[in-house]
């Protein structure tokens, strides 16, 4: 366990301190800016069963572990046949899980993709399964026993990674297909159009336009079931010290600027950026799209979803939605590592509280996992990948 501090004293962006160096547009601060950095992440301890004890769900609610030893599983999809599918950015397959004996527990495990490199979003539709890689959009028939076949690649040309390349996918009310694609680095100005925005993909699957930018890392995103609204937690940027910026909850609108780099939270503005061309950061700002809800800085959000589909859950979780926080790296008192519920009434965010906790200790000095990905089931179990002890937790009422 090590914590670093670092002052930098920042003149145009803190970008400047990676290995690229990409183009500035636009006049630079005038004054220089300094922010204290830390850098920490509290120390590992390897996963034991009996650790579940340690988990903290609502009254009423039970966690339980439903699958174990799965390396690194990320993003999760349920299949028409009650299968969880899985899939591993780092070994590159997708993984099929099933329960033949109903006991809550996953039995049977099978490699239904193999070989496909990055491999991390995923989404279900009818009997096809989406998935998506940094660069590759690809999708497969479901057959009757959870296998795959018939794949095809939909598109092999997504912007490069870089920095975030963990793609993400969901299908909206309106039947199309969406994914986020996160920028390539902390706070540049990007080149690449692509970069930092949700794309919507036609009907036909051949094209794809760019439905909503300016937003850095928005990992997670779904639709509200009462208004039909898109939302998504975006990632704030790095190395501006612990406390800002904070994340995001936005409510994501069509032909949207959510305002990165140079915008953050409620129409903030980044004193590190360089205006953009022909104005100011202050003038730019009143044209982007402000966040609804602001969170942490650097918990670092990852899966969203509404318990649309939660059907035993209470009646008052019904429209609400529930949130991975990965866990912070860039501050000096940890935060994250948990999964927290977004209230919501009359379509809009009205609170937030914690959902499942527990991974950090309470002095924040270890932990022994980190929330990832999120499926929910209509049989009323939300199930939770930890990316780092390579378990998969089921919670239900």
């Amino acid at each position: 366990m090590q914590i670093k501090t670092i002052q930098l004293t920042l003149l145009m962006a803190v970008s400047l301190l990676t290995n690229t160096v990409f183009a500035q547009k636009g006049l630079p601060e005038k004054q220089p800016t300094t922010a204290s950095v830390n850098t920490f992440y509290p120390s590992h301890l390897d996963f034991k069963e009996s650790m579940v004890s340690k988990l903290t769900v609502p009254a009423g609610f039970k966690a339980s572990v439903a699958a174990t030893g799965l390396g690194k599983p990320r993003m999760m999809a349920i299949g028409n046949n009650g299968a969880l599918y899985v899939t591993r950015r780092d070994a590159g397959d997708v993984l099929m899980l099933t329960d033949p004996d109903g006991d809550g527990r996953f039995d049977q495990l099978k490699t239904v993709w193999a070989k496909f490199t990055g491999v991390h979003g995923i989404t279900i539709r009818n009997q096809s399964i989406y998935l998506c890689s940094r660069k590759e959009l690809k999708k497969a028939t479901i057959n009757a026993d959870g296998t795959l076949s018939d794949t095809t690649t939909i598109f092999n040309d997504l912007p490069d990674g870089g920095q975030h390349d963990n793609r993400v996918l969901n299908f909206g009310p309106d039947g199309l297909l969406y994914i986020s694609i996160g920028s390539d680095c902390n706070d540049c100005q990007e080149t690449n159009p692509e970069h930092a925005t949700i794309v919507q993909v036609s009907a036909n699957e051949q094209s794809r336009k760019i439905f909503a930018r300016g937003l850095r890392n928005t990992i997670g995103f779904d639709w509200n079931p009462q208004t039909k609204e898109m939302w998504g937690c975006d990632n704030g940027t790095d190395w501006r010290g612990d406390t800002i910026p904070g994340e995001e909850l936005n409510k994501i609108t069509e032909g949207g600027n959510y305002g990165w780099p140079q915008v953050y939270g409620k129409q903030q503005v980044d004193q590190t950026r360089e205006d953009p061309i022909g104005t100011t950061k202050e003038a730019y700002a009143k044209t982007t799209v402000a966040a609804v809800l602001t969170f942490p800085a650097h918990a670092a959000p990852i899966d969203f979803k509404f318990l649309t589909q939660a059907g035993s859950f209470p009646a008052d979780y019904t429209d609400d939605a529930i949130v991975c926080w990965h866990g912070s790296w860039n501050a000096k008192k940890p935060t994250g590592y948990k999964v927290q519920r977004i209230k919501f009434e009359n379509g809009n965010p009205a609170g937030v509280e914690d959902f499942f906790t527990g991974f950090l200790s309470p002095d924040g000095k270890t932990r022994f996992g980190r929330p990832a990905g999120l499926a929910v089931s209509n049989k009323g179990v939300v199930y939770i990948s930890d990316d780092e002890s390579g378990v998969i937790y089921a919670v239900s009422h």
